[in-house]
């Protein structure tokens, strides 16, 4: 399914748990409540339009770029797309709109808390360069707002509405085109709309503010487990300092960097200093050229340097003008003490978010669809010094997914691997659909071993398809893939989930070293749950289950002892209560809940 109901920016496809589901934390079990961030998006690369409405128009999924849906019939008086819940109430929703006719008369636009057919909030654009915000009730039309905006067809937009209680606005490449008080439609559903015109649209997303809309969709099963930690830091839902570096899709690189005159992603970069703001607008960036955090471009450990998305708002750095080759990546941080904060990177010619630097938080990024790793962590260059190899780097509460390079063999989700330091964190984190491993931990001879690595409460399912059914045998396809040619790694492996995965769930790949993997979950991943052939690697608290024919015994080969429940043909008394349908989602400071079921799953 292309579109369904899950929290996290910008992925696409994965239901969310509901406010109602408690995420069990923290040994001593105390509940929190799963809050959804993210609580919708659609990016049609599936090819499907499930869980969509359609009224008049003529809507498929063509290939523009990448997948998008398109409603090709200009002459149609009125064309529609509906999806999410009739229950929502007050959301931002966001999509890359691109006009391809815009006839007399008609217009291509954005809806949010639709009721029916003809009652709803709308954002349109029109012939003659204008921009409205518009309340539709059966079919009368009121102009909330308007203002005047380049709209020529052939070219994407990113177009929100944001509804609060009576509070209405809408903007274009994430600034404001207009705001109005209105209370006649108090929820609804969101829309994609034309008359008269034709449009693709892409990059659906819903977030929410208040109130968690209510899940309508299901997803592939994910078991859940309970985080044992806070996030360092979450990300300020508080408007950015007044000293804060603007960045917009309009945006110039002469121009100043405020609010009102934008600046580019690349110049703030350069400009802003330690302990500043570099404040990232909504909407998509089309990017050909890497964007790059030099070396010796640092923050402090009291002041890090701070790129961070406007509240409310989803940046998407897409890369997709760039061809597949190494030195294309999409955004490489290689200086120090960073945080980067709610972005997308997305459709890079290498990895999509590059770490060659240390002491940096990643938090709360998608990367997705880019053609290496989604994320990895690595020297900044060839001749780095071990001594420098990136180091105590932390990626916190984000995803990777969709991540497909052309053989198969190296796009991976999360990777820290060839040339990484110590003390590489991933925490909170999911990678799920990515043509090659989940996690790829890879060491090599020739380079020396990386450092130990630590993964916490994260979760690695589907890897080795992508979401549009893709396989590449080339592929290895596990979910958590440890070591690589005989060298002896001490990574630490902890309240972590494998799922379906098209090759092992977790396995040392020939580390034989001293490796702690505690308190895991593997389930129906197609050969081995845990695969260990080698080393002295101690287990304890691990569950391996299946619920579906096929695979092998686990192998274990360390020191095991009874608080496991490995699979050798049969399921241990744990796993009745890991089956059922797999959902996730974030909650609001950051924590991954996985459920099983509907039930919350403790590790």
């Amino acid at each position: 399914m292309s579109a369904q109901v899950r929290t996290r920016p910008r992925a696409r496809r994965w239901l969310a748990a509901s406010a109602a589901v408690a995420a069990v934390t923290g040994v001593a079990l105390a509940a929190q409540v799963a809050f959804a961030d993210t609580a919708f998006s659609a990016t049609f690369e599936d090819g499907s339009t499930s869980g969509w409405s359609k009224s008049g128009g003529s809507w498929s999924v063509v290939t523009d770029g990448s997948k998008v849906l398109q409603q090709s019939n200009a002459g149609s008086e009125n064309a529609r797309d509906f999806a999410g819940d009739s229950g929502w109430t007050n959301y931002t929703v966001q999509a890359a709109v691109k006009p391809l006719s815009l006839g007399s008369g008609g217009f291509v636009g954005l809806l949010a808390r639709s009721t029916g057919a003809t009652t709803f909030y709308r954002l349109a654009l029109l012939p003659g360069n204008q921009v409205q915000l518009q309340a539709v009730n059966s079919g009368s039309v009121t102009v909330l707002g308007s203002a005047s905006r380049t709209v020529s067809t052939g070219t994407w937009y990113t177009l929100a509405i944001t509804v609060n209680g009576g509070a209405i606005s809408g903007s274009v490449d994430g600034a404001q085109v207009a705001s109005a008080s209105d209370a006649s439609i108090a929820k609804g559903r969101i829309g994609l709309q034309t008359a008269y015109s034709s449009a693709s649209f892409d990059n659906v997303t819903v977030t929410t503010g208040g109130t968690t809309p209510t899940p309508t969709a299901t997803v592939s099963p994910t078991p859940s487990r309970s985080p044992s930690g806070s996030p360092s830091s979450s990300p300020s839902q508080s408007q950015p300092p007044s000293s804060a570096l603007y960045v917009a899709p309009n945006g110039s690189a002469g121009n100043p960097g405020t609010q009102a005159s934008p600046t580019t992603l690349a110049s703030a970069i350069t400009r802003v200093t330690a302990g500043g703001t570099i404040t990232v607008r909504g909407g998509t960036y089309n990017l050909s050229s890497t964007v790059t955090i030099a070396v010796g471009n640092n923050g402090t450990s009291g002041a890090p340097k701070r790129i961070t998305a406007y509240p409310g708002e989803t940046p998407v750095l897409n890369f997709a003008a760039q061809t597949e080759d190494p030195a294309n990546r999409g955004l490489a941080v290689n200086g120090n003490y960073w945080h980067i904060t709610g972005i997308v990177v997305e459709r890079a010619g290498d990895n999509g978010i590059f770490v060659g630097g240390s002491n940096n938080t990643i938090e709360r990024v998608v990367t997705r669809f880019n053609r290496d790793s989604g994320l990895q962590i690595s020297r900044a260059a060839s001749d780095t010094p071990q001594s420098q190899w990136p180091a105590n780097n932390l990626i916190l509460s984000s995803e990777s997914h969709d991540n497909a390079d052309s053989d198969g063999e190296d796009a991976d989700g999360f990777a820290a691997k060839l040339t990484s330091g110590p003390g590489n964190v991933f925490r909170y984190t999911v990678s799920h659909n990515n043509i090659d491993d989940g996690w790829d931990l890879y060491t090599k001879t020739d380079t020396g071993p990386i450092g130990a690595v630590t993964i916490q409460d994260s979760l690695s399912y589907n890897n080795g398809t992508l979401s549009n059914g893709t396989v590449n045998t080339n592929g290895d396809r596990n979910g958590y893939k440890l070591g690589g040619e005989g060298i002896g790694v001490n990574h630490v492996v902890q309240r972590s989930i494998a799922y379906r995965n098209g090759h092992h769930g977790f396995t040392y790949n020939n580390n034989p070293g001293s490796m702690a993997i505690s308190n895991n979950l593997s389930i129906d991943n197609a050969e081995r749950n845990f695969s260990f052939d080698a080393g002295t690697h101690t287990y304890r608290s691990n569950t391996s289950c299946r619920f579906s024919s096929g695979g092998s015994n686990d192998k274990t080969v360390g020191n095991a002892d009874s608080s496991n429940q490995f699979w050798t043909g049969t399921n241990g008394s744990r796993c009745a209560t890991y089956s059922g349908a797999l959902a996730w989602s974030f909650a609001a400071d950051g924590h991954l809940v996985v459920t099983l079921g509907g039930r919350a799953v403790s590790l």
